[in-house]
């Protein structure tokens, strides 16, 4: 299905729009700028109607997706448009905008799970993406639709985010690629500096604000009240359609087999929502029988919706989050709240947390085995390894831990780490440098030291 570029879609004849989480009347057009339900003010979600889709059998879907994955064909190849006809069927080909995202590596983490007792342990390294992070599946799809938008006439005339890192960094890449200005809306001294690099290398308007993640989302919600610019964080539903094939693709590299967990590191909660919107498609749609249950995995420090699934999700609850080592999930009032509920209720899921010593030697005891893990994927791990201790998760059970994010832009965190001087953390599994003189002799009886 395609669109007229210089018509308005018709939202009675589009089978993908957008509609109120909570039940609201009404089909929105997802090319028009709206975030929340006009009645009552709930969250939008990107809905696909089943019927048209159901023209392919499970076996017919499962056939095509894994006949793109990776190819080299524009723009299928793209691990998101790979499959197009379950994120933005509308899409008019040159208004796509990919740098092949996705596809990225599922990481059999042989030596670690044997170590933690669950020898099916699985890695979904989500940060092998081209800005490193997962972000970049969301962005792919929401600057696609910008431009679209910005081709039919629309009054869109730049991008804006408020951030912790990775989505101000994936946001100004693809908006540089697609030729739109981005505004960056970052807390100033709260980012590390492979991350504040990215997006004022890419030319974004960066903006360092005196106040936290939560204080930057409040004036970046009031300044895109202005239709001229169009808000880019995750409480825009088109950002969930993105992210939620990476759950999509981790049954495709299981060949089509349901995993028994999934244990993702959260913030504002967009991730785990996306995760189970893929699941529930795929049930729909009879490729897989059975969800896995889902894990929220939050930093102590930063911990709204684990304190929400302590009372049973009878409220929500909001905190002010403190400094952490996990700094990109350093959220206290997650935007997606309901939508990440749902996730957790339906799967029979699990919200757990974790100290910062218990990330951070998380993540060591990771690197120990050749991987190198950033400080959210250690909050993961760390709940990962308390599920075990717990005996809710058993041996026999296949586990996937996201990894949302590379590393690399997380050196300081390495280095504090191995230098022991993060606060709250003991470096127990700490690896420093040692300096000599420039002696064989004293060279040997170091490794001599070491190896004996």
């Amino acid at each position: 299905m395609s669109l007229a570029l210089d018509s308005k879609p018709d939202t009675d004849k589009l089978t993908t729009y957008f509609r109120c989480i909570a039940g609201c009347p009404g089909k929105h057009s997802i090319y028009d700028v709206i975030y929340t339900c006009p009645i009552c003010g709930s969250l939008l979600e990107v809905h696909h109607e089943r019927e048209p889709l159901k023209m392919r059998n499970a076996l017919q879907w499962q056939q095509l997706l894994s006949s793109r994955a990776s190819t080299s064909i524009w723009p299928y190849g793209s691990g998101v448009w790979g499959m197009r006809e379950w994120v933005v069927p509308s899409l008019a080909d040159e208004n796509v905008v990919s740098m092949f995202e996705g596809n990225t590596n599922l990481f059999w983490a042989e030596r670690l799970g044997k170590q933690l007792g669950v020898p099916d342990l699985w890695i979904k390294l989500c940060g092998n993406s081209h800005t490193g992070s997962f972000k970049d599946l969301g962005m792919t799809v929401l600057v696609s639709v910008v431009k679209q938008m910005m081709a039919q006439g629309s009054s869109v005339k730049a991008v804006a985010c408020a951030s912790t890192g990775d989505t101000s960094a994936a946001l100004a890449a693809y908006a540089a690629y697609a030729g739109i200005p981005a505004i960056i809306f970052l807390p100033a001294g709260k980012v590390s500096t492979a991350q504040l690099i990215q997006p004022v290398c890419n030319g974004a308007h960066v903006l360092a604000l005196d106040t936290d993640f939560d204080g930057c989302m409040n004036i970046v919600k009031e300044v895109t009240q202005d239709n001229s610019i169009y808000l880019a964080n995750s409480m825009n539903s088109l950002r969930i359609e993105g992210q939620k094939i990476v759950g999509i693709e981790i049954i495709r590299q299981f060949n089509w087999q349901v995993p028994d967990w999934i244990i993702i590191p959260v913030g504002n909660l967009g991730n785990i929502s996306a995760l189970y919107k893929g699941f529930k498609l795929m049930m729909d749609l009879g490729l897989i029988t059975r969800m896995p249950r889902l894990v929220a995995a939050q930093t102590k420090k930063a911990n709204p919706f684990y304190e929400s699934f302590k009372n049973g999700f009878k409220e929500k609850i909001s905190v002010t989050a403190q400094d952490t080592l996990a700094n990109a999930i350093r959220i206290g009032d997650p935007v997606s709240y309901d939508k990440a509920v749902k996730a957790i209720t339906e799967t029979n899921g699990i919200v757990e947390q974790a100290s910062e010593d218990e990330l951070a030697a998380a993540a060591a005891k990771a690197d120990l085995t050749g991987m190198f893990t950033c400080p959210h994927t250690g909050v993961a791990l760390a709940v990962l390894t308390k599920l075990i201790e717990r005996g809710e998760i058993k041996s026999s059970d296949k586990t996937v831990v996201i990894s949302t994010a590379h590393g690399l832009k997380f050196t300081d965190f390495k280095v504090g780490y191995h230098e022991s001087t993060l606060a709250d953390v003991n470096s127990q599994h700490a690896n420093p440098a040692v300096h000599l003189p420039a002696s064989a002799d004293a060279v040997k009886a170091e490794i001599e030291k070491r190896l004996g």
